[in-house]
């Protein structure tokens, strides 16, 4: 059964353009470290001053960083299902987790555009095409694309189901029960156990190509943390911005997991050939953490919603200490996945991404892109913005070309522009300054719907009350 699957699996993928090169290279393994809701600024290298993340600033230290990296959603679901299909949202209709129409609905103006919250099994995802030439992935921990992630191209499957958090299993401390992952006796902490399944994937790995997809339920809500480290920062003076010590906790915990992997890669000879790779699924969470000096938190296109922590560490190409300053977003790792395990792919080949190789291989280099984009088209419920009333955004569409970003808001026609180079917080919005510069990143947001199929809402919702007052 496995052959038969592979081989025809193995057909499309010469349809779909992807091919074996003819000389033959030493495929490199992956490791890649995909953090829930680990803000930008949560970081050590990025300025934190109350979290110790000293395993992520040496990885750091060790590759190249991406100043400029973004989610290609303002949360879960949305980031991850353009992660693994290398598509913006509107290709394959997961724009946001669970119900669109989340929150008061009397507030809303509109009906919003409906959503997916499984990825189609149709959509040909990075795992798949690098299982069918000879790769052994795992994913480990978080899916919330659908039950079960062996369904797109992983060979092994450690805790992943459609949930967006741990809480439907257990929580993070045990007793809990995931798929291929249970543990009755109460004391066990779920981050630490992921990690001995990932070194264990590992070290039954290590003399074939693999690709391990550790995908942390930290640092998302519920915030529980483990006791011990729990009690080092409640005793910690707070930082400048940052002072929640559960979550510090947690944030520590994950660090304390990349850790032990990195240390099992050198301890088995594998880190010279293997690929590092460290991000997040979209901005901090404004309930734990604080995203100074950014904007907004997850759940808004504003950069506290979208922008994240990216390194990546690639032997023989990277180099200690390397930053790139270049804009990149999600959609950008599956071609570079390709491109780096020694596979090639056609000109007909969806995707929306771009290679980092070349990024990879000299910092100053240039992607020569237009622009990235994001398509928001729901609501989600909650205190967030200044002046957002009861939701933390209503539907809306973003462009970042260069150092500029647009926001349009679908609701009211709004539009905000900012230039991230001179104003990183977004606090001024110069539409009335630079129309002319609005009109042209609003014209390139428009041509990029039409070209993806990006369905904007516009159907007025009939529950809504005008001028109602909001909650206080």
């Amino acid at each position: 059964m496995r052959l038969i699957l592979n081989t025809e699996l193995y057909v499309c993928l010469l349809v779909c353009g992807y091919l074996i090169p003819v000389a033959e290279a030493r495929q490199p393994s992956f490791v890649f470290f995909y953090i829930d809701d680990l803000g930008w600024a949560d970081v050590g290298y990025q300025g934190s001053d109350f979290y110790e993340t000293p395993n992520i600033d040496r990885l750091a230290d060790s590759g190249m960083v991406f100043s400029d990296a973004y989610s290609c959603g303002p949360n879960c679901a949305p980031s991850r299902a353009c992660l693994l299909s290398g598509q913006y949202s509107p290709r394959h209709g997961i724009y946001t987790v669970g119900d669109p129409r989340r929150g008061n609905h009397s507030f809303r103006r509109l009906e919003p555009i409906e959503n997916r919250t499984v990825l189609d099994d149709r959509v040909l995802t990075w795992a798949e095409v690098l299982g069918a030439n000879g790769y052994r992935l795992a994913s480990m921990g978080k899916w919330h694309l659908g039950k079960d992630p062996i369904t797109q191209g992983f060979q092994v499957n450690v805790a992943g189901r459609e949930w967006g958090s741990p809480v439907r299993a257990g929580g993070y401390h045990s007793p809990f029960e995931f798929p291929n992952l249970k543990q009755d006796k109460p004391g066990e902490y779920l981050t630490d156990r992921l990690t001995n399944e990932a070194i264990r994937f590992v070290e039954s790995n290590q003399h074939h190509p693999f690709f391990l997809y550790l995908t942390h339920y930290a640092v998302h809500t519920p915030i529980q943390a483990r006791s011990d480290l729990a009690e080092k920062y409640r005793v910690k003076p707070a930082g400048t911005h940052q002072d929640n010590a559960d979550y510090a906790a947690m944030v520590e915990s994950m660090d304390e997991s990349i850790g032990r992997v990195l240390a099992c890669l050198d301890e088995l000879d594998l880190t010279e050939d293997t690929v590092v790779v460290f991000s997040s699924d979209n901005g901090g969470y404004m309930g734990a953490t604080s995203n100074h000096p950014l904007r907004g938190a997850k759940g808004m296109l504003y950069e506290g919603g979208i922008r994240i922590p990216l390194i990546v560490r690639c032997p023989g190409m990277t180099r200690p200490g390397d930053q790139c300053d270049e804009p990149v977003t999600g959609v950008d790792l599956y071609p570079t996945f390709v491109e780096l395990s020694g596979l090639k792919s056609s000109d007909d080949a969806q995707l929306d991404g771009l290679s980092l190789v070349p990024l990879l291989k000299d910092n100053n280099e240039s992607l020569q892109r237009d622009a990235i984009f994001w398509h928001f088209p729901a609501y989600l419920q909650g205190s967030g913005d200044p002046g957002g009333g009861p939701f933390r955004t209503t539907p809306a569409g973003a462009i970042r070309q260069g150092d500029w970003k647009l926001i349009e808001w679908f609701e009211t026609d709004r539009l905000e522009l900012y230039n991230l180079r001179d104003d990183l917080g977004e606090s001024d919005n110069l539409i009335a300054g630079h129309p002319n510069k609005a009109d042209e990143l609003h014209e390139a947001m428009k041509q990029w719907r039409k070209r993806v199929n990006a369905p904007v809402p516009t159907t007025p919702n009939s529950n809504y009350i005008p001028n109602r007052p909001y909650p206080r």
